[in-house]
């Protein structure tokens, strides 16, 4: 690996973690650049997974003043992250993503109009994450988490939009708080495929160790800068972000 692509790949995996840290997509960063140094498809993801690990768990360092959600809740969903997050690795591991990347696009739309209008849908309902939920809304919660987790641990590019986009129909309001939550699970989703990425050998470290430096600076910093900045202005970044990824997966899919 030379020194450029060492530097080259530092500013991916910090501007990826920032990206995370803030709204999501920070895949569709660390993911190419991997691939521009010469990283194969299947490892280059696998690596970018858990260089965008570390990263998550710096900023929920940065959000945990945020994060208060009941138990009752917290758990289920963190049981879905977990067993979604182990079966989308070993679906990586097993399959070709050709099939999924002609969904991507789609998948990536629907989460950003469903972020960008959630509140919308909510209106009027209460929350389930940040009030008492009744059963039947805490599994339906539950479930889709599971799905999210299984998308995050297969790809990943667009999770944190897709849980974002989840969190606001389900009537939350605060971004820092639904950041907070986002950066646990997504913690969990990609630790449980960060274990089975490694136990496969497809880790490239050179590049991901230094993907992983540039990734934790990036992941702390841009959330600790996030949560000084007004709430609508997180809120037009995410769909921002949300439509660009859209965009650009439409580009290279069809």
């Amino acid at each position: 690996m030379t020194l450029e692509s060492a530097i080259f790949l530092f500013f991916a995996g910090a501007l990826g973690g920032a990206l995370n840290a803030v709204a999501g997509g920070g895949s569709f960063v660390a993911f190419p650049a991997l691939l521009f140094t010469g990283v194969p498809p299947i490892p280059a993801n696998a690596t970018n997974t858990i260089a965008l690990w570390t990263a998550a768990a710096a900023s929920g360092g940065a959000y945990r003043k945020q994060l208060d959600v009941p138990r009752r809740v917290m758990v289920p969903l963190l049981a879905a992250s977990l067993v979604g997050g182990l079966a989308g690795a070993f679906l990586l591991l097993k399959t070709p993503a050709h099939t999924f990347m002609r969904l991507l696009p789609w998948l990536t739309l629907g989460a950003t109009l469903l972020f960008a209008f959630g509140r919308k849908l909510a209106s009027g309902r209460k929350s389930v994450i940040e009030r008492q939920a009744s059963t039947a809304a805490l599994t339906g919660t539950t479930l889709f988490q599971l799905c999210v987790a299984v998308y995050g641990g297969y790809f990943g590019g667009g999770m944190g939009i897709v849980m974002l986009a989840m969190l606001a129909a389900l009537g939350m309001t605060d971004i820092h708080a639904m950041n907070a939550l986002k950066s646990v699970l997504g913690f969990v989703i990609n630790g449980v495929a960060v274990i089975a990425f490694i136990s496969a050998g497809a880790v490239y470290w050179k590049p991901g160790t230094v993907m992983i430096i540039g990734a934790v600076a990036g992941g702390y910093f841009g959330a600790r800068y996030a949560l000084k900045m007004p709430q609508p202005w997180i809120r037009m970044f995410v769909v921002l972000v949300g439509a660009g990824m859209t965009a650009y997966f439409f580009w290279k899919s069809y």
